[in-house]
């Protein structure tokens, strides 16, 4: 869970110190204003959709619902960012985040919900530190190389960069799948190997 983080949250960190140069710079109707918005349509939509979906999955009998709207979310938001290569005007900004808002609505309680139920007792603060750790250097690793890659290749190739790193972490949850509670007994661990 902690890789799938780490690479996915390192696709995300490609775009996000540059998006709004991306949206003043390269939309007809690109300015700082659209900047706003894009954000504020991705964090309200968000915010409404995620308590419900969280409250869908915890009525679910087993993890696998968790698991498969984690990765169904985590790839329409690496969808998301080859959509970007095609935007030219604003409102296709804003449906593409309206997308990857309700993408991560849906992505973000089935991961919370798999990593919290098997955590290890006792190391409550250390896993979950380690989570934050990991997705942290991940997308400060990417803040560097986002610049890089934009000043040399141009946005398009980030976008795609981005895409591509984002779907690899979100099919590594894929692997445990086979190890996922499916009776709905929230005692059980992953199988340790």
């Amino acid at each position: 869970m902690i890789k799938a983080d780490f690479f996915f949250f390192s696709g995300l960190g490609l775009v996000s110190p540059v998006f709004a140069v991306f949206l003043t710079d390269n939309l007809k109707d690109g300015n700082i204003e659209v900047a706003g918005f894009a954000m504020a349509i991705y964090w309200i939509v968000r915010s409404i959709f995620e308590i419900p979906v969280a409250k869908f999955l915890d009525k679910c009998r087993g993890e696998r619902d968790d698991l498969l709207c984690l990765v169904g979310g985590y790839l329409i938001v690496a969808l998301v960012h080859f959509g970007y290569i095609q935007a030219t005007l604003s409102w296709h900004i804003y449906i593409l985040q309206f997308v990857y808002a309700v993408a991560m609505a849906f992505a973000a309680p089935g991961w919370s919900a798999i990593f919290t139920r098997h955590i290890d007792k006792g190391k409550e603060g250390f896993e979950w530190g380690l989570e934050h750790v990991a997705y942290s250097v991940g997308i400060g690793i990417a803040g560097i190389i986002s610049g890089i890659v934009v000043v040399n290749y141009g946005f398009n190739q980030l976008f795609m960069f981005a895409g591509i790193v984002a779907m690899v972490g979100a099919l590594i949850p894929l692997f445990i799948y086979k190890d996922v509670n499916i009776s709905g007994d929230h005692h059980i661990r992953f199988i340790k190997k």
